[in-house]
């Protein structure tokens, strides 16, 4: 189906003009004047404009003769009403934007190399090239960032995982990097090279181990010319790859520079980054090996106290590329799982501290069968927030924390059940699957605790359990109701899912949050 290039222009230039409000009139012309393509918000004269880009063109073209490609340049020019900037499309064609009198042009500079480079890709596309038109935004407020780290906090709270960030490839001009992103999102290799106008950004969705990835990948242009307006294009970057040449030892020694240019731009930011060597086919003009590549990502990452990891590719014959996306992806879902453990470590420290106010002590007891798997105390022991603790008993059924704060937390084995008598809270964990047989086993525990925890106690049970099982024939078959009748104790049933994490910090909020309650 040929491309409806007219059609793209006015879908891209329409949603241009409306995110931008200050933006009157867009304008593809060539160097005669002729426009091949325009929009206007209202009575703008299109013909005032084509004439005067072409009164502008000279200027630009002795512009281009001072950059490193004599391709790019730009240039502005103001009148009593309106304010007019150019870029350079090409040799042969401009893109003018018309704007009002008193609007920035250093804010609309970063979105016109934007509109250029989608130009382009209109003007030079086949049939079966993917063109993506849809407008970012380069201003990230802090709110907004939050906003979508909220987002991500919800989506991921699934048993299918989606994940949605926002991850720049960067490295110097001719590496590959525009060719990377085209044969992972297109399958395709194109021979033609043609370097980036400052950015152009695609959007992509695929599957990583049974989670949903969506990336928006911003690829951007390493022409000095462009670093003015990259600050913009860094903001809001949540994964990296840093891309060079193998065949090009100037690229590979170029890393570090991008590299800090990505902390510069970046401040605070501890993003997930993979290092990639591009065209591994060119095996006759190798000049970096793994072994250096591999140690760059290395020694980065014990400097910076970070991981950083390292995979070469070939855009021409698709080898690793899918292998790169997958590495970054994992870099990133582990980082933002991390990031979720963290939120919900502190939530869970809130309400520590609200009964530590009322109480001076707070004991909890975590049993499960063996101590190797006790999620309940991993995750509150790996609160680093909750200070200084020390292993006060250390026996086969038995470990005792205490904390500078007055928190104490105690691992009990099954065997040790009964050892609860200063807990205000117990979690406990069985494990059914293809173990029905020990449910009477473990009501017998159930009962223990009962029996022994504090008055005014909560109790949680978590059953991990196959998908198969029948939920309440299982509590049936655990109920204890006349026991609980004799003490006034909280007994709460859950069940373990897949995302066990997720699951016992939610309970381990009931349960704290249910103390809490009654002081």
């Amino acid at each position: 189906m040929p491309i409806q290039k007219n059609k793209l222009f006015k879908e891209l230039f329409s949603s241009f003009l409306e995110e931008n409000k200050e933006v009157e009139a867009l304008i593809i012309s060539d160097v005669e004047g002729l426009i091949i393509a325009g929009e206007k918000r209202k009575d703008i004269d299109m013909e005032l404009v084509s004439v005067l880009t072409s009164i502008i063109n000279p200027i630009l073209n002795r512009m281009r003769n001072e950059f490193e490609f004599k391709r790019f340049g730009n240039a502005t020019f103001d009148t009593e009403e309106h304010r007019l900037l150019f870029i350079s499309v090409d040799e042969e064609r401009i893109l003018s934007i018309v704007l009002e009198g008193v609007a920035s042009i250093e804010r609309i500079s970063p979105y016109g190399l934007f509109l250029a480079e989608k130009a382009i890709q209109i003007l030079t596309a086949e049939e079966e090239d993917l063109i993506q038109v849809s407008i970012p935004n380069f201003e990230y407020e802090a709110g907004n960032i939050e906003r979508l780290k909220n987002q991500l906090y919800q989506m991921q709270m699934g048993i299918r995982g989606e994940y949605r960030f926002k991850f720049i490839i960067i490295g110097d001009h001719e590496v590959g990097k525009t060719s990377i992103i085209r044969r992972f999102v297109e399958k395709r290799f194109i021979s033609d090279y043609r370097a980036t106008i400052g950015i152009n950004i695609l959007s992509h969705e695929f599957e990583f181990f049974g989670n949903e990835i969506g990336v928006t990948l911003w690829d951007i242009g390493a022409q000095k010319f462009f670093r003015r307006f990259r600050k913009s294009y860094y903001l809001g970057t949540q994964a990296a790859f840093l891309v060079f040449d193998l065949s090009n030892r100037t690229s590979f020694e170029n890393l570090k520079d991008w590299y800090e240019e990505l902390k510069l731009f970046t401040p605070g930011e501890d993003i997930p980054i993979v290092i990639v060597g591009n065209k591994s086919d060119l095996i006759e003009e190798r000049k970096v090996f793994y072994q250096e590549g591999a140690k760059l990502a290395n020694n980065l990452s014990e400097a910076e106290k970070i991981k950083i990891s390292y995979i070469e590719t070939s855009a021409l014959s698709g080898n690793n590329v899918e292998d790169a996306f997958n590495l970054i992806s994992y870099h990133y879902v582990m980082k933002s799982k991390e990031f979720e453990e963290e939120r919900r470590g502190d939530a869970l420290l809130d309400i520590i501290r609200s009964i530590l106010e009322k109480k001076i002590v707070l004991t909890l007891s975590f049993i499960t069968e063996s101590s190797h798997w006790s999620p309940g105390l991993q995750i509150m022991t790996n609160i680093k927030k909750l200070g200084e603790k020390s292993l006060i008993r250390d026996y086969d059924d038995e470990q005792v924390y205490q904390y500078n704060n007055g928190l104490i937390l105690k691992q009990h084995q099954y065997s040790a059940a009964e050892d609860i008598s200063s807990s205000e809270g117990v979690f406990c964990i069985f494990d059914i699957r293809n173990k029905e047989q020990e449910i009477e086993d473990w009501k017998k525990i159930i009962i223990k605790i009962v029996e022994n925890i504090k008055e005014n106690g909560v109790i949680l049970v978590g059953i991990r359990a196959s998908e198969g099982t029948n939920w309440s024939d299982i509590i049936e078959q655990l109920n204890v109701d006349e026991y609980i009748s004799k003490k006034i104790v909280d007994l709460l049933f859950f069940r373990i899912g897949s995302e066990f994490r997720l699951d016992v910090f939610d309970q381990l909020t009931v349960m704290l949050s249910a103390i809490d309650d009654k002081f």
